[in-house]
């Protein structure tokens, strides 16, 4: 994004905020430069002690960097993986908000709260940004793919390109919430096709929650069969 570009969305945020305060969506309570309260951001669920590879938070504190059992013996195919809340206390309640019910600012709330993370984990930036994308059935019925919603917000921040065309959905899957882990990864198995480039280079995923990581790892195999280099992933939640 250039400078100017920048300028004009930061007198654009000046602007909205005047006309339309921040409000905390989960006290009512004015907000701290978006839609949170100081108050309220201090006691959200952060998964900061997770594995560096598969997002799983680890039950007390470990050393930087530690990569979790599972993952030192079946190592996922993505490089690493970004989580920035676990699934519980009020994240659910903002993720199904932004997911089911068009409530567009949280989808713009956890977006804000991707970039910060991103930016404070020293992680090497990609050169672009895929959404995982949702079956066009699936997304007409819906309105919006909350995953690509969230993921515009992300990189306006983190000034990088957006790319949700890259990947399609070719199958409208039945959803994995109401699935086990061998019938999750069976359900998601060519579930994508590549259309853009993808070869040489780094991309981050990005999605709203994480369980098993069936779909994450499906979506990462079809970009390293198009010659990806690196496929990250960020995800808001790991469950």
């Amino acid at each position: 994004m250039r400078r100017e570009d920048l300028g004009i969305a930061r007198w654009g945020r000046i602007l909205l905020d005047g006309l339309f305060p921040p409000t905390c969506l989960l006290c009512g309570a004015p907000g701290a430069g978006r839609d949170l309260c100081v108050g309220c951001a201090a006691e959200l669920p952060y998964n900061r002690l997770a594995c560096v590879r598969c997002g799983l938070p680890f039950p007390a504190e470990m050393p930087l960097g530690t990569v979790c059992g599972r993952c030192q013996q079946r190592p996922p195919p993505f490089g690493s993986c970004l989580t920035v809340f676990r699934y519980e206390g009020p994240i659910p309640f903002l993720i199904t908000g932004a997911k089911f019910h068009g409530q567009l600012a949280a989808a713009r709330l956890l977006g804000q709260c991707l970039a910060q993370r991103v930016s404070e984990s020293g992680l090497a930036l990609p050169e672009a940004i895929v959404p995982v994308p949702l079956h066009p059935r699936r997304q007409r019925a819906r309105g919006y793919n909350q995953a690509l919603e969230i993921a515009r917000v992300a990189a306006g921040l983190l000034a990088l390109p957006i790319e949700p065309r890259l990947a399609v959905r070719l199958i409208d899957t039945p959803p994995q919430t109401a699935l086990e882990g061998r019938a999750r990864r069976s359900n998601v198995r060519g579930a994508f096709a590549i259309q853009g480039r993808a070869a040489g280079r780094h991309l981050a995923l990005v999605d709203d929650v994480m369980t098993t990581g069936s779909t994450l790892i499906e979506l990462t195999q079809a970009l390293g069969r198009a010659g990806a280099r690196r496929v990250d992933v960020w995800v808001i939640a790991r469950a």
